[in-house]
């Protein structure tokens, strides 16, 4: 079963899943806490073996004693950096996925205003670069800041007590001046990091909105202008990460100028602190290699203001994505309805789209009984799409608008009305895949015998026979190798599959011949008895024999009946039939 993030926990989302795999941390801190510790008994041995053979107290034997515990604590430390990897690295990792995951989820949720209103790049960009920033942070990032904060610390406490507190306060001087121009800087990451990113979305959307459209760039030659565009936000995008990375070009040449100049100062102050007798040799050659264990920490916490800056910046481009609030979800009003029977019942529905001032749809009030084969004809930007879409609740209706089975639609669960409903859209998407799993692609479980009907039923079943693969075809991104009819009997038969008790052809046949829509609409008549099938069509004769024909202008509707009641009213309906009467004629003259 699909898991995804608690509505409530979508505001705090890295508290989420920080709070979820919290155990994985604890134990990814406790070992590095551990490694760290065991480091410091590093130099302490080189401090002892040094003054041993100094003043020649040490012997074979307790060389060979230090040498064995060197090696048990490179051993250990080996070990200990396996298992924080694992538990830090693989647990942010583990979100990574997860929130991919959720993310994907969550967009599928939207409405199809949102996607109206972004772009397929950005989106991509997000799910990409964004989470993979957020995973930067909440692995090396949460790690460096750990190991930089708990290896000073304790560095700098061994510094102390074991060596000498002058040495160590000078060692200290530069630690000050990294961490408040990291902190600074890191400001700077943030915003500019966030730049890039948006740079990059623009890129990624250029990039992905000419490839789609190829074919038209190449049937209007103009390749050379869309070059010139692609060329003028890949230039933004270089200039955004150019800024980036000179500010990273700065920041690690200054962390290790810092710290060069606090060894030379400190190796020339121990150097005189051991002429003076104050600390001997080896203590000296111990402050040195602690010294260089303070190095990593001094580079390692502009490297995590970096990391955690720029994850910071993407966490808050997807949280804002995963705010937003899907407009089309169940609620209270929700029942527990499985089954749909085809009854439908629309009152006084009216609809204007957010961006517009005129109702889409005006007062329509149709009624539909199951098993009835209902055409809906009007001219183009009539409102039939509208209807459409309000039916699925692809966009909402107002409440107590449209009914299927006595039900306001607001008390169906969208999945029970969505799976009751065959659709074929206008835009007949296909899937890069074979054109089995596209027919199938409603029922996932489908038997080849149940393809192979549905394929009939839509009349393609020969067309698909003629291809060297015959079901296992590969159509190509959005069905690109087949023809515009092949792909709308393709989408036909993904509706028909589902034997669903409404069936929606919206335009479904306008790209097949008259004697090709005949034979399909013969078939569904014979598949669908006692079925609802709404069929929306500019052609007459896609909807002629319908039960009932409701004409729609200007989001109205102006006329309804059958078709030879129709025709005899002499209305806008007889107008379109004589109209396109004199097409016909018109073509075969030509």
């Amino acid at each position: 079963m699909k898991k995804t993030i608690n509505k409530n926990h979508k505001k705090q989302i890295i508290k989420y899943y920080l709070h979820k795999y919290r155990f994985h941390y604890i134990i990814g801190i406790l070992t590095l806490v551990f490694v760290d510790i065991i480091q410091l008994r590093i130099p302490l041995i080189t401090k002892d073996v040094t003054d041993g053979l100094q003043t020649g107290t040490y012997t074979m034997e307790n060389i060979a004693n230090r040498v064995t515990v060197l090696i048990v604590i490179g051993i250990s430390i080996a070990i200990g950096r396996f298992v924080w990897r694992y538990f830090i690295f693989g647990t942010s990792r583990h979100i990574e996925y997860e929130l991919r995951n959720d993310f994907f989820g969550h967009l599928e949720k939207l409405s199809l205003r949102y996607y109206n209103d972004h772009q397929t790049g950005d989106l991509m960009a997000h799910a990409t670069n964004d989470l993979n920033a957020v995973r930067m942070m909440l692995g090396p990032g949460i790690l460096m800041a750990l190991d930089a904060f708990v290896l000073t610390t304790l560095v700098i406490i061994q510094m102390v007590t074991v060596i000498s507190l002058r040495l160590t306060l000078f060692a200290i001087i530069p630690l000050p001046f990294i961490a408040i121009g990291s902190l600074l800087l890191g400001k700077v990451v943030q915003l500019r990091f966030k730049e890039k990113q948006e740079a990059f979305s623009e890129l990624t959307d250029q990039v992905q909105e000419n490839l789609s459209g190829i074919r038209v760039i190449k049937a209007f030659v103009q390749e050379s202008k869309e070059l010139l565009a692609f060329q003028k936000v890949n230039a933004k995008n270089f200039e955004k990460n150019m800024k980036l990375v000179k500010l990273f070009a700065w920041m690690m040449p200054l962390s290790g100028l810092i710290s060069g100049l606090s060894i030379s100062i400190i190796l020339g102050y121990g150097g005189y602190l051991v002429i003076l007798g104050d600390i001997t040799i080896g203590e000296f050659v111990a402050y040195i290699n602690y010294l260089y264990m303070l190095i990593w920490p001094m580079i390692a916490f502009g490297m995590c203001i970096n990391i955690i800056s720029q994850g910071r910046a993407s966490f808050n481009r997807i949280q804002s994505i995963l705010n937003e609030v899907p407009e089309i979800e169940d609620n209270e009003k929700t029942k527990d309805i499985k089954v749909i029977k085809g009854n439908i019942t629309i009152k006084n529905l009216n609809f204007t789209y957010s961006h517009s001032k005129e109702k889409a749809l005006k007062n329509i009030n149709i009624n539909i009984i199951g098993g009835q084969t209902i055409g809906i004809v009007g001219r183009t930007g009539s409102g039939k799409t509208t209807l459409v879409n309000l039916l699925l609740r692809l966009i909402n209706p107002r409440e107590n608008t449209i009914f299927m089975d006595g039900n306001d639609i607001f008390e169906i669960p969208l999945k029970t009305l969505r799976y009751n409903i065959g659709y074929v859209p206008q835009d007949n998407y296909l899937f890069s895949n074979t054109i089995k799993n596209n027919i199938a692609f409603g029922m996932p479980l489908a038997y080849n015998e149940e393809v192979k009907n549905a394929a009939q039923i839509a009349n393609v079943h020969d067309n698909i026979m003629d291809f060297t693969n015959e079901y296992e075809t590969i159509v190509g991104e959005k069905g690109v190798t087949l023809s515009g009819g092949q792909k709308q009997r393709v989408s036909i038969a993904r509706a028909i599959i589902k034997n669903t008790p409404i069936l929606i052809l919206d335009d479904a046949v306008s790209a097949v011949d008259t004697n090709t829509e005949e034979q399909i609409l013969r078939h569904l008549k014979e598949k669908r008895k006692n079925k609802t099938t709404i069929i929306i069509a500019h052609r007459i004769s896609t909807i002629q024999h319908a039960d009932n024909i409701f004409v729609l202008d200007e989001g109205e509707i102006v006329e309804e009946g059958t078709h030879t009641e129709l025709i005899a009213k002499k209305g806008l309906y007889y107008n379109m039939v004589k109209r396109q009467q004199l097409e016909k004629e018109l073509e075969k003259e030509v």
